[in-house]
């Protein structure tokens, strides 16, 4: 790989993107408003800074109107699909930790056709498959094999797992693989290591290189993120998952991206976060990416609580889980268990109840937007004041 994000962010200060972040003023926020984020990293510094949280209100209109713009009335729906909790890191924050002592369990083709049964009859199209990383187990062939299998049941394929090699997503995107998920975690260096003292995750440079190795696969959809709460400055990570996006949009253009939000949950071995991320914290980063990124899809999951999903729909989100399970074999085994979640959910409601919820608040659920038939078309390329269309939007705070 000749060049990478890994140059871009060697080069970036942390200390001097946390001070100038600091340093925004009231105008430049508004000046970000004005222009609708057009100003690019510029207007999402103004925008994810201490001095935007006094623009909420209009930060959630323009934010909800552009989205409104981009994508209507749609709202994504997946399911998570936990395959194996086996992992060799130590992560202090996961359910999924070599130093948790937890039963192991990864599922065998018999047992993924079953979780499959359950979550197709529920209407799901879109699977996101999950594991720990413990290559010597779950690796390539795993991979393969899982997405063999599932290919002929669901239009939409999606994974989150260990990183891997460009060659290896390419086997893995002919097998049917649609997207890749793969979260910095934390852009904080001190914080990264501190936080994955053991295992291949460890190696932060390996981790931060793997959406190039996704680009130059050619992966249709590429999911970056942070986990908030593993860092203090959470409004630097944000921005640096932000620098993340815009270098990855302009290098590897055919790729679409997804941005989620996910605050630590309590898990296996629970460690109290580095610091609390409030509703309106999580309001604010919400706005901010939609604003700076009209094109981006912006995910929301089941570690969120019912009403705070509810309301965040307005918001600009675009994409949630439902129904979800963090435990392989969840859907389907009556054996599974809590203790090989990897965080407990907040919303436990069922997949039918979210689609209810989204008619209701005037949204369509979509359940299927994406079908391996394109692929051949596709090579070549509470409490505030806000409101939104004169209806209160109440966040807890």
């Amino acid at each position: 790989m000749k060049s990478s994000f890994k140059d871009l962010f060697e080069q970036t200060s942390w200390e001097d993107t946390s001070a100038a972040i600091n340093s925004v003023t009231p105008s430049m926020v508004e000046r970000a408003l004005d222009r609708k984020g057009t100003g690019g990293l510029e207007d999402f510094r103004s925008l994810v800074s201490s001095a935007a949280t006094d623009y909420l209100e209009p930060m959630a209109r323009l934010s909800h109107e552009l989205t409104r713009q981009r994508f209507g009335d749609g709202v994504r729906l997946f399911a998570p699909m936990y395959l194996s909790n086996e992992c060799q890191n130590i992560c202090d924050y996961c359910g999924f930790s070599l130093t948790n002592a937890v039963p192991r369990k990864t599922l065998s083709t018999s047992e993924i056709i079953a979780e499959a049964s359950v979550l197709s009859k529920q209407g799901f199209e879109h699977v996101l498959l999950v594991t720990g990383e413990a290559p010597r187990k779950v690796n390539l062939q795993y991979f393969r094999d899982a997405l063999g299998a599932l290919r002929p049941h669901f239009a939409n394929l999606s994974m989150e797992v260990q990183p891997l090699e460009q060659p290896e997503y390419e086997s893995l995107a002919s097998e049917g693989l649609h997207s890749v998920l793969v979260y910095q975690e934390t852009y904080h260096r001190e914080s990264y290591h501190s936080h994955h003292p053991k295992g291949k995750k460890s190696n932060m440079m390996w981790r931060l290189e793997t959406p190039d190795r996704l680009g130059l696969a050619g992966i249709k959809k590429i999911g970056i993120g942070c986990l908030y709460g593993l860092t203090e400055d959470w409004r630097t990570d944000a921005f640096f998952a932000a620098l993340h996006l815009d270098y990855l949009e302009r290098t590897y253009w055919r790729s679409s991206y997804s941005m989620s939000f996910p605050r630590m949950r309590p898990h296996e071995g629970d460690l109290p976060p580095d610091v609390n991320i409030s509703d309106r914290d999580v309001v604010q980063l919400l706005c901010a990416y939609r604003i700076f990124n009209h094109e981006l899809e912006l995910t929301l999951s089941t570690r969120e609580s019912p009403i705070f999903r509810d309301h965040a729909i307005k918001l600009g989100v675009t994409t949630m889980s439902a129904g979800s399970r963090t435990e392989p074999g969840g859907y389907a085994s009556k054996d599974a268990h809590e203790t090989l979640e990897q965080f407990s959910i907040s919303d436990d409601r069922s997949p039918a109840e979210i689609a209810r919820m989204l008619v209701s608040a005037g949204y369509e659920p979509v359940w299927k937007d994406w079908d391996a038939s394109y692929d051949c078309h596709s090579a070549k390329d509470l409490q505030t004041g806000v409101t939104l269309d004169d209806q209160p939007l109440e966040l807890v705070v």
